[in-house]
């Protein structure tokens, strides 16, 4: 099933969710993070599964976060977690891999959530973490997939540093606005924006906080 609206990244601090919290949220939230402290037991799963109706939809991304973050998930225990849990929270695994898997280790999780049509899902494989350690091919495929299903290239982690001067991204996205142009369907406007990022000869972006190193291309 294909989501329209993608969620925006969850932020890591937990004095950014206690304003938004009701007394009984933050009590249960300060209870779910002293319990995760002992590691990814069932206790610690079913408090990342009832997150949405204890702290609210609009918070349960940060508090899933928050919860992997204190129990020190290792990539064995967020592939478990991913792998057994709704969308909601997989998308919460994607958003603790930066902050929880230095190396490339948790990358299958990525690319399973790049074969979805889920674009909560995309949007969240596409942050930091992938931006470190996804291949080039696959980062490719993966824009052109966001491109395809509506996902809004402001949500991609060092979109400009990874596809400044990538020759072969730019073709493909050629080859992508042509397909679309004989078929007599839209070119998405983002396309085009990514397309300019592609020019060897535009200044090198800035790296972003979260990468700070730029990307090589990869053919």
């Amino acid at each position: 099933m294909t989501h329209s609206a993608p969620s925006t990244p969850a932020p890591a601090d937990l004095r950014d969710l206690r304003p938004h919290l009701t007394p009984p949220a933050q009590a249960w939230l300060d209870q779910a993070l002293s319990e995760a402290a002992q590691g990814i037991t069932p206790t610690t799963e079913l408090h990342l599964a009832e997150a949405a109706r204890r702290c609210g939809p609009p918070h349960a991304d940060t508090a899933r976060l928050l919860i992997l973050r204190a129990a020190h998930a290792t990539p064995t225990d967020l592939t478990r977690v991913y792998h057994r849990g709704t969308a909601e929270e997989r998308r919460a695994v994607l958003h603790a891999l930066p902050h929880l898997v230095p190396g490339p280790e948790a990358l299958p999780l990525i690319e399973d959530a790049l074969r979805t049509n889920d674009t909560r899902l995309l949007t969240a494989a596409l942050g930091p973490y992938a931006a470190r350690h996804l291949s080039a091919h696959l980062w490719r495929h993966a824009i052109l997939k966001c491109l395809f299903t509506g996902v809004p290239m402001s949500g991609v982690a060092q979109l400009a540093t990874r596809a400044h001067g990538d020759a072969e991204l730019a073709r493909m996205l050629a080859d992508f606005a042509a397909e679309r142009t004989a078929a007599g369907r839209p070119v998405p406007e983002d396309l085009h924006h990514v397309l300019a990022m592609t020019d060897p000869e535009a200044a090198p972006p800035h790296p972003a906080p979260e990468d700070g190193v730029p990307h090589g291309k990869e053919s």
